[in-house]
């Protein structure tokens, strides 16, 4: 693991491989290492994944912000010395790869929005909100962890089970403050304006994010790609790996100046 300095703020991440630089952007709870499924697009990119504030190794607590994750990792890239980037964003890092897009669109070689929205109406976020609050005092920390197994794959297994400990490392205070944060995203005006090659990935099976969400951000942005992944839920880019991945190697290798070797 690496550390960027900042503003006066740590940005652990991780950077792996060689080509053209890919940003791997981790989902609400999550960390780094929720990437480890990918960690195999080294052999082909050059790849850097942040802790957003409030993540994994991130200790930042304060400005927990949509705007704030995106201005950390446009200061990661400057501080790497990166003109610009492939930027991958999973649900959450879905909306900041918006949110990056919309403050520095010179950055962006193309775009992934994966297991993600575009809108989060007020009302939606104060019943999860509340219902991650009563979680947290009602139900037992193993349960809780069954709990996210049902809600992100389609399949259930102790082996899931083993997934979710190395892609959700929660911390209440910080759920909050993210929640708080996606509430009230508006990207519909936005996703018209969108000029860069952009693949938009959904899951038959999310109950997260329904399926129909993306396939609505597909018909908003112009020129983009759709991919549907047939047996997954939320995480789909643990339980369908191997077709997330080659969804990325495929929409790369139309878009790459260099080659992407498979």
């Amino acid at each position: 693991m690496e550390e960027a300095i900042v503003s006066n703020n740590p940005i652990p991440f991780l950077r792996m491989g060689s080509g053209e630089p890919l940003v791997l952007l981790h989902g609400f709870s999550s960390c780094k290492e929720a990437w480890f499924k990918q960690f195999k697009l080294a052999k082909q990119f050059d790849l850097i994944i942040p802790d957003l504030r409030g993540h994994g190794n991130n200790r930042t607590l304060e400005g927990i912000s949509i705007e704030n994750f995106a201005k950390d990792v446009l200061s990661l890239l400057n501080f790497l010395n990166i003109e610009s980037a492939h930027i991958c964003g999973y649900s959450m890092g879905g909306i900041v790869a918006q949110e990056i897009y919309r403050q520095a669109p010179e950055k962006c070689k193309s775009l992934v929005f994966a297991c993600t929205t575009h809108y989060f109406s007020n009302d939606l976020g104060g019943i999860i909100r509340q219902l991650y609050k009563v979680q947290s005092f009602i139900v037992p920390p193993f349960m809780r962890k069954i709990l996210a197994v049902r809600s992100c794959f389609f399949s259930w297994s102790m082996k899931n089970v083993g997934h979710i400990e190395k892609c959700l490392k929660p911390n209440m205070k910080v759920m909050y403050k993210a929640i708080d944060a996606i509430v009230g995203v508006d990207n519909r005006s936005l996703l018209p304006k969108i000029t860069v090659p952009t693949l938009v990935i959904g899951a038959r099976y999310d109950s997260i994010i329904p399926v129909i969400i993306p396939m609505c951000m597909k018909k908003q942005i112009p020129n983009s790609e759709l991919v549907i992944l047939n047996k997954a839920g939320h995480l789909a880019k643990v339980e369908m790996a191997k077709e997330f991945n080659q969804a990325l190697l495929n929409f790369f290798s139309k878009h790459l100046m260099t080659s992407v070797v498979n």
